[in-house]
């Protein structure tokens, strides 16, 4: 088998995942999924793998490398990654129904970005008061 690459963005944070054969191991950043912090993470990584239940994944481990942004950007990134990753090992089409019936944006990111901050103000939107006496 060879080794399937892929990558989930969102916002800031850009995550890759590598599937190579080996023992049903899933890791984050070198952590597996059951001993990932804050809870949120975990949840959202496992609620993918619940979706999915298949036995071929326990023939293969999945690494996922994230880096910028912050928890919940890279969260979600690492979960586009993951569930590209296991689509395209077990080329199933009942298996990308299923994610996608659940929730599309594990597939297809998601392009909204901060918007920059603009003169005249300190945030994006918020302006300097102003006084008139």
């Amino acid at each position: 088998m060879k080794t399937i690459q892929t990558s989930g963005k969102r916002k800031n944070a850009i995550a890759r995942a590598t599937v190579r054969p080996g023992t049903g191991i899933i890791r984050i950043n070198k952590v597996p999924v059951e001993k990932l912090q804050p809870e949120l993470t975990r949840m959202k990584i496992e609620e993918l793998l619940i979706i999915v239940n298949d036995e071929k994944l326990k023939t293969v481990n999945i690494d996922v490398k994230v880096e910028g942004g912050g928890t919940l950007g890279q969260t979600d990134a690492a979960r586009i990654a993951l569930s590209r990753a296991i689509t395209q090992f077990l080329k199933k089409k009942s298996v990308l129904r299923a994610i996608k019936d659940y929730d599309r944006s594990m597939l297809s990111g998601d392009s909204r970005q901060v918007e920059r901050k603009h003169w005249g103000g300190r945030k994006a939107r918020k302006r300097f008061q102003k006084s008139y006496r």
